[in-house]
């Protein structure tokens, strides 16, 4: 029964079309072929864009799919996008990119009908964001959806001045940005807040390359179980925080030692090593040449 009423609606919705205070733009790229030889244009450039609100039988559906990349995003309401075999929900403050040449659906809720800012989009930068992976992207806080909408703004306020090159220039970084606010930019989940403890455990090591530092004086300090930055520095950087720790010393001895000329010994206390010999095998052992060949420049970084 309920399948046979969401036929219906897909069915009415199929009939119309237009929206009250609905934006959008076409863009005239086959008219502009010139521009899109442009290396700031042709890395990222929208075809379509637009903003439809209150969307009520707002309804797509593609057979072949579209040569662009389709980025939906909802600001109230909700909708339905069919890929494939699965069907994705999205609600407000939510993104979805519906991957090129895929056969696709998507409509508004019949109660609740979505409000949607999309954009068709190519280009050659277009493999370097995650646009094929089928992911509904939260956007989870007040601050992160203003930024977005403001970032629509301004593309339908330069859309409605001229086709120029600068104009095309300016479109495509504005919608590198909107990916990169959308995929790229920290988000207030666990893996940022990891990232922030990381974060400030580096700078710790770096104020005090003067001493030498143990795991416990990190948990103390910073109020962290040793389980936790020992798990979450070999997630991040690949190594335990006491190596990552004597390799931030050992790029400091390397700057001290082509910069200034202070003797090794010197260099040596400076890092928190009293026995300069003891200082000069942990060097050797991490830079594969010793303080004095370095010096040299009889330098090849051990592998």
């Amino acid at each position: 029964m309920e399948r046979e009423k969401d036929e219906a609606y897909i069915q009415e919705s199929q009939k119309r079309d237009g929206f009250k205070d609905e934006q959008y733009f076409i863009i005239p790229t086959e008219s502009f072929k010139e521009y899109l030889k442009h290396p700031l244009v042709k890395a990222m450039y929208l075809t379509d864009i637009g903003f439809f609100p209150k969307a009520y039988h707002h309804y797509r559906e593609r057979e072949e799919g579209t040569e662009e990349y389709i980025l939906l995003y909802c600001t109230e309401g909700e909708g339905y996008i069919h890929i494939g075999n699965k069907k994705y929900h999205l609600h407000p403050q939510e993104v979805f990119c519906i991957p090129r040449n895929q056969k696709h659906k998507y409509y508004a809720s019949e109660k609740n009908p979505w409000s949607i800012f999309w954009v068709h989009f190519k280009g050659e930068n277009t493999g370097y964001y995650p646009l094929e992976e089928y992911q509904i992207i939260q956007m989870n806080s007040i601050h992160a959806e203003n930024r977005i909408i403001t970032l629509f703004g301004v593309l339908f306020r330069v859309l409605e001045r001229n086709y120029t090159l600068g104009n095309f220039i300016y479109i495509s970084q504005m919608l590198s940005l909107i990916l990169s606010e959308i995929y790229f930019r920290e988000k207030a989940d666990e893996a940022s807040r990891q990232n922030r403890h990381i974060t400030t455990i580096v700078r710790y090591m770096y104020r005090h390359l003067d001493r030498n530092l143990k795991l416990e004086d990190l948990e103390e300090e910073l109020e962290l179980s040793k389980s936790y930055i020992n798990a979450s520095f070999k997630k991040y950087s690949g190594r335990a925080p006491i190596d990552f720790f004597i390799n931030l010393k050992m790029q400091e001895a390397c700057k001290l030692l082509k910069s200034t000329d202070l003797y090794i010994v010197e260099i040596s206390q400076k890092l928190g090593y009293d026995d300069p010999y003891y200082f000069s095998r942990i060097f050797k052992k991490v830079m594969g040449v010793s303080p004095k060949e370095y010096r040299n420049g009889d330098y090849i970084q051990k592998q």
